[in-house]
């Protein structure tokens, strides 16, 4: 399958999927302050994808305080279910594809500064965050990422292979996350490349 020039069909998109991804080189994407105050602050980060199977993945976000990934501040890993969709329009061999997390949504400060950000306001009956150590948040409300008791987050996300290169979707001008289907995304990302 990794012969395939451009996978069109879903069951080769979902096939050529499997393995590791990551992106090449520190990307910029803008994000909803989290505070609601309604302004978009810049994000530097690296992503890192496994698709185990065609059902299951693990995907890791790696935020920085510079553009050159050279201050790391967080990371994320997020552990799921795939759902796929039908074809999207944005170009011919995309799908939709939903990154269910429902196995696992770590969250690891990567200084002392930022586990004392998290701290702030933590629920009750959570332990506090320590630098360098993952904490798993899955089911747990956590208010500072709009996440409720027992919620199961979602990302309704699309899917596109060009050139080697995997395509996810590009995130909207005002920093909207892709929470429900109508927030799917319309445009293409910045390609990440086969580890």
């Amino acid at each position: 399958m990794n012969n395939i020039a451009q996978p069109r069909t879903l069951t080769e998109v979902q096939a050529y999927a499997i393995g590791e991804w990551k992106s090449i080189s520190v990307e910029l994407r803008p994000t909803e302050d989290r505070t609601g105050s309604g302004d978009i602050q810049p994000t530097f980060l690296r992503r890192h994808f496994n698709y185990i199977n065609k059902d299951k993945f693990v995907g890791t976000i790696s935020l920085f305080g510079d553009n050159y990934g050279q201050i790391p501040l967080m990371e994320f890993e997020f552990k799921g279910a795939l759902v796929w969709g039908e074809a999207h329009p944005i170009a011919d061999g995309a799908w939709k594809i939903d990154y269910i997390l429902n196995e696992g949504f770590g969250v690891t400060p990567q200084s002392p500064q930022v586990a004392e950000m998290l701290n702030q306001n933590l629920p009750e009956g959570m332990t506090p965050f320590e630098a360098n150590v993952q904490k798993d948040i899955l089911g747990k409300a956590f208010p500072m990422f709009n996440i409720e008791e027992g919620q199961i987050t979602s990302d309704h996300d699309l899917i596109y292979f060009k050139n080697g290169m995997l395509f996810m979707g590009a995130k909207h001008v005002n920093g909207t996350p892709f929470d429900t289907p109508e927030r799917r995304p319309h445009q293409l990302q910045i390609p990440l490349e086969r580890v």
